[in-house]
Parts: C-alpha cells; sequence; structure tokens
C-alpha cells in the first residue's frame, strides 16, 4: 500500500501538527513528510534513540530518568496482576507499535490483552502493527498540552480503550475512557482499571511513594 504524505508548507504548520513540541526533537533526516517505519528502527539500532513517527516525520521520544523510573515502576505493578491471571502483554517505554498508517507511537507502558495479539502472541516484529487496551503516558516537561490531547485523539481513534496521562511533578493522573470522558486524580486517590484490567487498583500514594524511595 502507497501511503501519501501531506505536504508541510511552513514549519510553523509542521509544528502545529506535531503539538507545538521543542524543535530539538524533530529530526531534520530524513526530510519532513519523507520518513517511513524502517527509519524508526535504523535510527534506534544506529544512534539507540527512540522516535515516534508522524505523516512521515520522526519525533524523538521525550523521557527523562524520573519519568522512566516511574513508568518501569507501573510496568512491574500490572505485571504482577496480568502475568497470573494470563490477560495479556505489558510493554515498556521502548514497546514501539505502528498503531495506523504512518503513524508510529511509543506509549511509556501499554497493556495488549490476548486477543489484541496476532495469534494470541507477541509479535516479533520491530514495530509491529498493533493496538493497545491500554496506553500509558507519563509526562515529561517537555511535552506539550497539544502534543498530548494529539495522542490521545490518535489512541482513542485507533481502538485504545483507555488512556491514562500520569503527571509526575502535580502527583495526579488523568484517566481517559473516550476523547470527552476524563477523571482527574490525586495523590490520595485510587486508580483502577476499569473495564480494560477489572479488579486492578492501585493507590496513587503508593505510585508516587516510588519517586521519594532512597537507600
Amino acid at each position: 500500500m502507497v501511503v501519501r504524505l501531506p505536504e508541510f508548507r511552513t514549519l510553523a504548520k509542521l509544528m502545529e501538527r506535531l503539538g507545538d513540541v521543542s524543535p530539538d526533537r524533530v529530526r531534520v533526516h530524513p526530510a519532513a513528510g519523507t520518513a517511513t517505519v524502517m527509519d524508526v528502527e535504523r535510527i534506534r539500532k544506529k544512534e539507540g534513540l527512540l522516535c515516534e513517527l508522524v505523516e512521515g516525520v520522526l519525533v524523538e521520544k521525550a523521557m527523562g530518568l524520573e519519568e522512566s523510573s516511574l513508568a518501569g515502576f507501573l510496568l512491574g505493578l500490572l505485571n504482577v496482576f496480568v502475568i497470573p491471571r494470563n490477560l495479556g502483554k505489558v510493554t515498556g517505554s521502548d514497546g514501539t507499535i505502528q498503531i495506523a498508517a504512518n503513524l508510529v507511537r511509543i506509549p511509556d507502558v501499554a497493556f495488549f490483552p490476548w486477543d489484541r495479539l496476532p495469534n494470541r502472541r507477541m509479535p516479533k516484529k520491530p514495530v509491529p502493527n498493533v493496538v493497545p487496551k491500554l496506553a500509558v503516558e507519563v509526562l515529561s516537561k517537555s511535552n506539550t498540552k497539544r502534543e498530548m490531547a494529539i495522542k490521545r485523539a490518535e489512541y482513542f481513534r485507533a481502538g485504545v480503550a483507555l488512556v491514562w496521562e500520569i503527571d509526575p511533578r502535580k502527583r495526579a493522573v488523568a484517566v481517559y475512557t473516550s476523547l470527552t470522558d476524563v477523571v482527574k486524580l490525586g495523590i490520595e486517590d485510587t486508580l483502577d482499571g476499569g473495564s480494560v484490567l477489572p479488579e486492578f487498583e492501585l493507590p496513587l500514594k503508593d505510585l508516587f511513594a516510588e519517586m521519594d524511595r532512597k537507600g
């Protein structure tokens, strides 16, 4: 299938499409509108960098050490819940997936029930065409509100049922079950898996306590 890539007449239009992210994250090679999924994997192998692909443009993944640690902690908690029940697979912050034509995203944590995986197995392709039921984004300082709104729209359009946006600085979580249905939780609240992961519960004070743990 041939994918027709957009023409960005101005840099302003390009940055608007990407969610007004920092230009430091936008790759200029390959040229805007010409990058492919193969370039995502090539840069990962050659430079060790994770890039998302948006309409032929490569955007470096934004994630600091603290955000990565928090995502890893959540990944572990989800695996403790998912694996004994054999519900599916959980991926971490380098889990690169193609959720639509010419669109590659890397949620910080994602849950795939077995029925969303081909032959009920994790694909071997570096960038498989699979869509999680739960996508988690741990916000970094360089993530813009517009960028996250665009990602949410893409996730729900692709078939994601639940999005958690975790804000480490505010110690809060926004739980989206659609583009318009959102519940905002604070540190005294409990995050649950809803219809996607019934019976999963996580007091947010336990999640954010990981940020303060020390030796």
